[in-house]
Order: C-alpha cells, then structure tokens, then sequence
C-alpha cells in the first residue's frame, strides 16, 4: 500500500503544483464556534489585520504541535497546511490572543520517524497534534501520545484513524461518508444504475470507497451493474473494461471510482469511443486534489471535495490574505480548511475544558457539539471521532467547478 500511495501522491504533488487547485462555489463562513464554554470568535481572528495589531497577549503560551510529512507522499497538503496554521495562529495574537493568552505554533518534519517528530513537540509542550493523514505515520504517533494527547488527523478520510478513546480525530468527513453522499447525489437525480472501478474490497480508500458507494447505491433501489477492476495511478489503458461494459450499458449509468482526474478522463474517452455519451461520471476528493477542474472532457463530472470555495467567503479570503501578507499563494485550497480548523478545534476544547492538561483537553473535544468551523459544521459529542460532516457535492458545469448540492 504504502507504494501505491507513494506513486499516487507524487502524482498529486506534481499536478495541483503544476496547476493549483481552485474550487467551486460555496457559502462556507467561520462565525462563532459554540461549544460547552466560551465561544472562539473566528470572524474576529480572521479579520485581524497583521499591520494593525492589539497590545500582544502575555500569558502562558497555548502550544500547537505539527507533524507534518513534507515528502512527495503528502507534502502537496501538508506542507502548505503547516504554513498556513502559524499564519492564522499570528492573527488570533494580532487579535490579542486567546483570553490573553497567545498561540505558539511548531512544525516537526515527521521524516522516517513519526514517532521521534511527536516527541519532539510533546516535550516542547503541545497541548494538542496536528498530523499526517496516513496511518504509516499517523499510528506511530498515536502510539507516542498513549492516548493522552488529542491529535487531529488533518487532512485524512481513513476512519480507521479515528479513535475518540485515544484522542484521535478526523477533521473531515470519511470515506464512508464521502462514498455515500455521492450515490445519494446519484439517486436523486434518477440515476438507477451504476458501473464502479475498485482496486479491490475493502482495500483503504480506492476499494472501500467504491465498497460504500455501492453499499449506499444499492440500500436506496440502485443497481450495480458492472464492477471493475484497474490498477490506481497507473492504469490509463481501459479496454479490457471498457469492451465488457459496452456489452452491458445502456448508456444512462452512473460511473464512480476513487480514481485520479487524468485516468477519469482517459476512460471516459475510451468509454465515449464505444459510443457511450450518456454516461455520469463521479468519483472522490481524489478529482479535487488532482484538478480535474482543469482537465480535458471534463464536463458534467462529479466530485465530492472536502470545502467548495467561492470568491470572497471566509476561507478564500483568508487564503487571499496570506497571499498578500506572505507573498506567495498556496497550494491546495480545499484542504486549507481542515488544517485550520485542527487548531481551532484543539483551542475550543481548551475553552471548554479551562483546562491545560492535554488528556482533559482531548475529553473536551469529545464533547464538542456544532463547532462552526471553516470547514462546515464539525461534532464530535456520540462520535468516535468522525464528525458528521455535510459533504459537498461539485459537478463541471459549463467548464466551471460548481456546488451543486450538500449532502448532509
């Protein structure tokens, strides 16, 4: 697995470094978030203006610790995530802190050792983790926090990396989720019938995510006609599937998959040579990361992103501010969020909590209800730390990455 998503991933760094990633349309905001204390007021955090400062605050520093893998596996999110933090971590300070206290933010390069990168921070003092999404990493630093300091998995959708009784927590919907959403989107637009690509049952990510949509398809009156098989982040070759499927399709089916933009568009082009042009094409956050915004024949795909930007809501302008005050865009746009939100959820639970004790801290996040972050709606209270998330649905229409729907 670990080369599959190392030949993946080094593909995503090169495409969104290539061509960025520019999401749709969204009513995302960022008010106050409510948990059982204090409120974080993120309009006023992300409103503050760094060339006009309050007094800074001066008590006891609230330490965020992130580690981060900055390889060609993850680094096309993780490292513009580990910019943007202590960016956003400098406005709350320009706001004059959190009740007087500021934020202190530390990156550590998880590197080989995951595991020494999470002790470095636990010794600086974090009072919560912001880490990789993948278990390679993410485990060995669960295992180095023993389950008494809370870690926020960022940017991951694995839910096997989701353990409220270990502090660990999923900042964006899962797989399940994600998969399920998108047949329910397919459903209600009288969609009856689907063709899925899998890598396989059960398989993390490319074949539990076909697993669920089928699931979630075929429990609401679909019907699955044709599974296939393909190879993730390689195969670009379809005919074998493609000669199997014209024998079969009656040209109104769904066609979902975990794949990535340019293998979506090389089958659809196949696909279309059979005559197949009735076809829905609809797959994962994979397209988003891969910008199948920008891809040839792409119109009418779907695709289920973890935040649909517009211009000038909260998180587009925060990205626009950084841009501005550091004088570089970033990449991954409708990953930003996640990152941001990790800290701000960690800091609600220090308000609720009043605590500093990173354990206590970890059973307040438990309990958080209706976080309103830039993300969406985030709860963890009767979870085990898979928020459940409203996912976004965007579909190309007239060559522009557009809401269509929220599935919640």
């Amino acid at each position: 697995m670990t080369k599959r998503l190392t030949a993946l991933l080094a593909v995503l760094s090169l495409l969104i470094a290539a061509c960025g990633s520019d999401d749709g349309a969204s009513d995302n905001g960022g008010g106050e978030a409510s948990g059982d204390g204090a409120g974080l007021d993120i309009d006023t955090v992300l409103a503050a203006d760094l060339a006009d400062c309050a007094e800074a605050p001066e008590g006891d520093p609230i330490r965020v610790g992130m580690a981060m893998d900055f390889s060609d596996v993850v680094g096309f999110v993780d490292i513009p995530g580990s910019n943007l933090v202590p960016y956003v971590a400098e406005k709350i300070n320009c706001s004059g802190g959190i009740n007087g206290q500021p934020v202190e933010v530390r990156v550590a390069e998880v590197g080989s050792d995951a595991a020494l990168a999470a002790q470095e921070l636990l010794d600086w003092g974090a009072h919560f983790l912001i880490g990789p999404p993948f278990a390679d990493f993410a485990l060995p630093i669960l295992q180095t926090t023993d389950g008494k300091v809370p870690l926020f998995v960022a940017a991951s959708t694995e839910p096997t990396l989701a353990d409220a009784s270990i502090n660990s927590f999923l900042v964006s919907f899962d797989d399940v989720g994600m998969s399920s959403a998108a047949a329910k989107f397919a459903l209600d637009q009288g969609i009856t019938r689907a063709i899925v690509f899998t890598e396989g049952e059960g398989i993390p990510y490319t074949g539990v995510n076909p697993d669920a949509f089928a699931a979630a398809f075929t429990e609401g009156g679909g019907e699955v006609v044709s599974t296939q098989t393909y190879v993730w982040a390689a195969d670009t070759d379809f005919s074998a599937q493609v000669n199997e499927i014209a024998g079969i399709s009656e040209n109104n089916e769904a066609v979902f998959s975990a794949a990535l933009g340019f293998q979506l568009t090389a089958l659809r082009g196949q696909l279309e040579g059979q005559g197949l042009d009735g076809l829905t094409y609809m797959g994962t956050d994979a397209l988003d990361a891969t910008g199948i915004q920008f891809e040839d024949n792409n119109e009418g795909v779907v695709h289920t992103p973890h935040t649909s930007i517009s211009a000038g809501d909260a998180i587009d302008t925060l990205l626009a501010d950084y841009e501005a005050d550091r004088g570089e865009a970033l990449e991954s746009r409708g990953f930003m969020a996640l990152y941001v939100d990790s800290m701000f959820l960690g800091i609600q639970g220090i308000l609720d909590c009043g605590c500093t004790d990173p354990e206590q801290i970890g059973s307040a996040v438990a309990e958080i209800s209706g976080f309103d972050g830039l993300s969406g709606e985030i709860t963890y209270a009767g979870t085990n730390g898979i928020p459940p998330k409203a996912v976004p649905i965007n579909q190309i229409v007239d060559g522009e990455d557009t809401l269509v729907d929220t599935i919640g």
